[in-house]
C-alpha cells in the first residue's frame, strides 16, 4: 500500500503501487548479486549516486512496511542509519539475505557503494481509521 508519493521514477512508481500485503522489495547497495531480468530497476549513475540512504528514505515514506531483514553482517553500517531509526529490521546472514533477494517482487539498485549497505522491505497495508471513510479526491477538485 502506497502513502503520498513523491517518486517521478515511473518504472519505480508503478512497481510499488503494484505490491500486495506481504511481498518482498530489496534496495540493494551497488555490489550486491541481482538477476539480469526485468525485476531489478537500475537507479545507480555513478559511484555512491544516488545513495542507499536517499532511496530508502523515499521509498519509506510511500510504502507501508510491515518489517525489514538486514545483512547481520551489515547492521552497523552508516547507510542503514535511517532505515534503524524508522525500523527494527530483523538480521540474517548476508548468505541467507542473498537467498531472500530470490523472492523479491523487485529489486532496487542505488550507486551506493558501502558494502552489506541492503534492505528487504516487506510491504504492509494501510487499513483506514475506524469510522473514517478514505478520502477520493477527483482531479481538480478542492
Amino acid at each position: 500500500m502506497l502513502n503520498h508519493v513523491a517518486i517521478i521514477n515511473p518504472r519505480l512508481l508503478a512497481a510499488l503501487a503494484d505490491l500486495r500485503h506481504g511481498d518482498v522489495v530489496v534496495i540493494a547497495d551497488a555490489g550486491l548479486p541481482a538477476p539480469s531480468d526485468e525485476r531489478v530497476i537500475d537507479l545507480s549513475l555513478v559511484a555512491g549516486v544516488p545513495s542507499f540512504a536517499s532511496v530508502a528514505e523515499v521509498i519509506l515514506d510511500a510504502l507501508v512496511v510491515e518489517s525489514a531483514v538486514v545483512a547481520v553482517e551489515g547492521a552497523g553500517c552508516e547507510p542503514l542509519a535511517g532505515l534503524r531509526g524508522r525500523l527494527e529490521p530483523a538480521q540474517i546472514p548476508h548468505e541467507q539475505f542473498k537467498r531472500l533477494t530470490e523472492t523479491a517482487r523487485f529489486i532496487v539498485r542505488t550507486g551506493e557503494h558501502t558494502p552489506f549497505a541492503n534492505a528487504a522491505l516487506v510491504a504492509g497495508v494501510a487499513f483506514p481509521t475506524p469510522g473514517r471513510r478514505p478520502e477520493h479526491k477527483r482531479e481538480g477538485a478542492p
